[in-house]
């Protein structure tokens, strides 16, 4: 079953961000443009309806869709990259789960010793929340995956490791309109400030991981990546998992990426950090004489791509 009204143009592909924070959610006056709900994305491409990550922002995502299919039959797919709170913490709020005439994949891959179904289940059972996820399962599915490349309707997606404790990974999609990555939690393998000095086993594993980080990414026309520190807070997070914006830019050009979102901003950065870091990230671009299009994660900013052109243009909401 298709989403009829979720795709007017077969070849058009929608996204749309509905959390772009990382770690904790952050309301507040200093993040009222940006946003402070963590991680979800929306991707509407050939009558299909793509959830990334569950999220805070995955809550808004949901009364959303609600309004906008009143009690027509639905079908939603939600890929994880990985289970850490931030990436979950939304999905027991999220609306569609208590209509029946939804019909919800969550795929994943092994979030714990004891599997993707058991951990989502967990955190909707008593004392933690009212309603189990057992009262759900006529239209709810839980499917752990073993492959990394596999068909959403037409769409083909792909997933690849990504750096960060323990099982993480991130998508690719490709669609009728462009392909978009999507890797919300990564540290880059190869980066100055962690390798100062050339040589050493560490290190070519390091740049054997970067490259083929390089060939899954090559030529995608939108990337969402990790970019939650700067040169200066990175030296203190080093391991951490997250990825420092110089290295996030350097490894976007060198992918031939067309359009790069910085994602997974720091809840400790208020909307003028997160300006700051957008013109130095066009800073970089410019002097390396590169093509690249940089911009920030919002909250309800929406991207175009396809409609008789490479990227039909952006559209935002406040």
């Amino acid at each position: 079953m298709k989403n009829s009204s979720s795709t007017p143009d077969a070849g058009v592909t929608r996204l749309k961000f509905w959390g772009v924070r990382g770690s904790i959610p952050a309301p507040g006056a200093g993040t009222v443009r940006y946003g402070g709900n963590t991680s979800c994305m929306e991707v509407r491409a050939g009558g299909q309806i793509v959830i990334l990550d569950a999220g805070t922002g995955l809550r808004l995502l949901g009364r959303e869709l609600l309004a906008e299919f009143a009690h027509q039959p639905l079908e939603l797919t939600l890929l994880l990259t990985h289970t850490h709170w931030d990436h979950i913490q939304g999905l027991p709020f999220f609306l569609p789960l208590l209509r029946p005439q939804v019909q919800i994949r969550i795929l994943g891959y092994e979030g714990a010793r004891h599997g993707l179904d058991t951990l989502l289940r967990a955190q909707m059972e008593s004392p933690f929340f009212p309603v189990g996820m057992r009262e759900l399962d006529t239209h709810v599915r839980i499917e752990e995956l073993r492959d990394f490349s596999f068909q959403v309707g037409a769409i083909q997606v792909t997933a690849a490791p990504a750096n960060h404790p323990g099982v993480c990974v991130g998508y690719r999609l490709a669609t009728a309109g462009g392909s978009i990555a999507f890797f919300p939690d990564n540290e880059p393998h190869l980066s100055r400030e962690r390798w100062p000095q050339a040589g050493g086993h560490a290190l070519e594993h390091a740049r054997a991981e970067h490259q083929k980080l390089v060939s899954f990414l090559g030529g995608t026309d939108v990337l969402v990546m990790d970019t939650q520190y700067d040169r200066e807070e990175y030296l203190e997070h080093r391991g951490w998992g997250h990825g420092c914006l110089d290295d996030v830019v350097a490894l976007a050009l060198e992918a031939r990426i067309q359009r790069l979102y910085l994602f997974h901003h720091d809840p400790d950065h208020d909307d003028d950090k997160i300006d700051e870091m957008l013109a130095h990230a066009q800073k970089l671009v410019n002097e390396r004489g590169g093509s690249l299009r940089v911009e920030a994660a919002r909250e309800g900013a929406e991207l175009e791509l396809g409609g008789g052109s490479r990227e039909g243009g952006s559209r935002s909401e406040a």
